[in-house]
């Protein structure tokens, strides 16, 4: 009898300690899948019987008509003949969202979901909506190396020809916001896109369409902002269609460590690097790019002849900064050390880490200038490139609409100067970067405007 209770009191023991061992297990890998959940800054797509995990840098595509995406956003599948949007036919009112209203988005573990259209209006929630908005409409066959530079633009349906001698001429990544209104002329637009993109082998290889569906026109930096947030390297140049690149940037895109040093500055302050921009003198002379000069050599001559000069020298404050004359002398890159907040060059950053475009801005006039007027006051200083150059394609402006447009924004981008600069100088004073030269650009600039000073008294 004693026998039997000594073998159930071990027995029992036993059962103790194996209970303990597997609750410690249990336990643990609980709390290891939390903590690697919580980690996890992917989400998962919905998308009708499927779920699409994020991956923008896939090495497989399909053809790039209208191919799959596995992005953060998803795209439905496309077919070429009734040009669809995102589920959303061509002739279809682009405010019908039930077929988008179908895909869903789950943040990782969590089984909440959210539709995709829901999350888009967040991400652009200054923006003029409703908009339909597909990312990658169509999709570059070619992947593109992480280190590489992508063209990151916008165009209209009467730029499209541009776009494609863009892609001829790059040989690289673009990442373009297409707009079509939405009107009775959307199913010619999106045909006449269809005809452009499969019409040139450049555009299929190297060009990532983002689709803007909506009525509201002009909306700059809203697709600015697109074409950045799509882009698939980690460098971006913010780019105006109408610029023919005359040199093709390889010494910064073959060379990613020389690229990285440039822009990364001494590890504290962040550089944008700047291409100086150029126009004829007599406009007629600036319609055929095949005649515009391809080396500085030969830019220098024509500007020894007045046939070419900075762009828009009538508005100095536009691109003044760049000093051009430093630049004809120049064989190194160089600061801009004289900078003004109306100052608009065409610039190469960092794709992360880097300001948006302020979507409030609707229309011509400041819109680009507040894009570089953030990136300037965030702690990122302007650098010049000494061989590289940009020139204007001519082409029409609609003056009357521009007239308008230009007062209505004069007066936003007053206000949003002052607005900017309170806020970034609590984040810099909030992260203690007040004193650590990040905020030198926000002190020399903001120290300008009288309603800053005043407020920053009561915040120092």
């Amino acid at each position: 009898m004693q026998n039997v209770k000594q073998s159930a009191s071990k027995g029992m023991r036993y059962m103790l300690i194996a209970y303990a061992i597997i609750s410690v297990l249990y336990t643990g890998k609980y709390f290891y899948q939390q903590m690697h959940t919580r980690s996890a800054d992917h989400l998962n797509v919905r998308s009708d019987d499927m779920v699409l995990q994020d991956d923008v840098h896939q090495d497989t595509f399909d053809t790039p008509v209208h191919a799959d995406v596995n992005v953060e956003i998803s795209s439905s599948h496309h077919k070429t003949d009734d040009v669809a949007l995102n589920g959303l036919s061509s002739n279809s009112n682009s405010n019908d969202h039930s077929e988008r209203g179908s895909t869903l988005i789950e943040w990782h573990d969590s089984h909440t979901t959210m539709k995709e259209a829901f999350v888009m209006s967040k991400i652009f929630a200054d923006a003029m909506q409703p908009s339909d908005l597909t990312p990658y409409f169509y999709k570059a066959s070619a992947s593109p190396r992480q280190s590489d530079i992508t063209m990151a633009t916008l165009v209209t349906k009467d730029r499209f020809p541009v776009l494609s001698r863009l892609a001829s001429n790059y040989q690289g990544p673009i990442s373009v916001a297409i707009h079509v209104n939405d009107d009775e002329e959307k199913d010619a637009t999106l045909q006449e896109l269809a005809r452009t993109y499969e019409s040139n082998p450049d555009m299929q290889q190297f060009v990532d369409v983002h689709l803007i569906v909506d009525t509201f026109d002009r909306q700059f930096n809203l697709w600015r902002n697109v074409a950045k947030l799509f882009a698939r390297t980690d460098y971006v140049m913010m780019l105006d269609v109408d610029f023919h690149l005359c040199t093709n940037l390889r010494h910064l895109r073959d060379n990613p460590e020389y690229l990285e040093n440039l822009i990364n500055g001494d590890g504290k302050r962040m550089r944008a690097l700047v291409v100086p921009a150029f126009e004829y003198v007599v406009q007629a002379d600036g319609v055929d790019y095949r005649t515009f000069p391809s080396s500085k050599e030969q830019l220098l001559e024509q500007v020894d002849e007045n046939k070419i000069d900075m762009f828009h020298k009538s508005w100095l404050k536009g691109h003044g900064a760049t000093n051009y004359a430093q630049w004809y002398a120049s064989n190194d890159t160089y600061l801009v050390t004289d900078y003004d907040f109306s100052y608009e060059p065409y610039i190469i950053y960092k794709k992360e880490g880097t300001p948006w475009c302020d979507e409030r801005f609707i229309g011509y006039g400041a819109n680009k200038a507040a894009c570089l007027f953030e990136i300037y006051l965030s702690g990122i200083d302007y650098m010049v490139l000494p061989n590289d150059f940009l020139i204007h394609q001519t082409h029409k402006y609609p003056e009357n609409t521009r007239r308008k447009e230009r007062q209505y924004n004069r007066k936003l981008y007053s206000n949003f100067r002052e607005e900017v600069c309170l806020r970034y100088a609590r984040m810099f004073i909030a992260s203690n970067d007040w004193d650590s030269g990040l905020a030198d650009n926000l002190r020399k600039e903001c120290d300008k405007h009288r309603g800053y000073r005043s407020a920053m008294k009561s915040i120092l």
